[in-house]
């Protein structure tokens, strides 16, 4: 199961629930695509109405807090997004790291709660412009997977059971209409294919690492068929059916 290309649409701050007939839709589609595992994560508000409006595909958060409850005004917990029927949550993503201040050791507690409430994570990591063209870029992401990535014994089970992913995300990507070249993704998904085996052992091989950074039809059978690459999480284009089921459809047939 955790071999399957694993595409998964984050809807961020968009939707309504008109919306849930584009999810009804690329759930309907679901079924032609037995081979990639798909999930929605839209905002809030709606991820109980989306979990009651489909069937084939995973619904996730797209963060949470570090406690199961409390005087956290305007905060989600994992435990509450489990109650709702919610399968997942996105962490760390890097609008989260840059508008609220979020650090590595934040994302971490923030999936060790994930996890503990039985919820899967998507751990997101990338690096800013700056930052690659300093030629830090593999240095920077190495770092942010040290952090960020859950550990310990739980983690250890949630990794054998398909329940962790990476999300490699250039910032400088996201939402610009810019993908970062093939051989760039290919290079930074084998280092942080590399940081996984040192936390999980021989278990790190099967962590699924995602690239995400305007993911659409046009470039997705590139970007997937590439090597490391284990699936997309998908912005702008997961808005809609007619956007995102191209994108399902271009990720490849793997072996387990």
């Amino acid at each position: 199961m955790s071999h399957r290309p694993y595409i998964v649409g984050n809807w961020k701050m968009n939707g309504s629930r008109a919306m849930l007939a584009e999810a009804r839709a690329i759930d309907r589609a679901a079924a032609r695509h037995p081979h990639v595992q798909i999930a929605l994560a839209p905002p809030f508000p709606l991820i109980g109405l989306l979990r009651e409006a489909v069937s084939g595909i995973g619904v996730g958060g797209q963060d949470c807090h570090t406690e199961a409850k409390g005087a956290h005004t305007g905060d989600v917990s994992a435990a509450m997004l489990a109650d709702i029927g919610a399968d997942f949550v996105i962490l760390g993503h890097s609008e989260r790291r840059k508008d609220h201040g979020e650090s590595d050791a934040l994302v971490r507690a923030k999936a060790d709660a994930a996890l503990a409430a039985g919820l899967g994570v998507i751990v997101c990591v990338g690096e800013t412009l700056d930052e690659r063209d300093a030629g830090r870029a593999e240095a920077v992401v190495s770092g942010q997977i040290d952090g960020s990535i859950p550990l310990g014994e739980a983690a250890a089970e949630a990794v054998a059971l398909g329940k962790v992913a990476v999300a490699y995300e250039p910032v400088w990507a996201i939402g610009t209409g810019r993908v970062a070249a093939v051989e760039d993704v290919v290079a930074m998904h084998a280092a942080i294919r590399a940081r996984l085996t040192e936390a999980y052992g021989e278990a790190g091989a099967k962590v699924r690492i995602l690239y995400g950074g305007s993911v659409n039809a046009g470039n997705a059978a590139d970007l997937l068929a590439a090597e490391g690459v284990g699936g997309a999480l998908v912005g702008g284009a997961s808005l809609t059916a007619d956007a995102f089921l191209p994108i399902v459809a271009a990720a490849p047939q793997q072996d387990d």
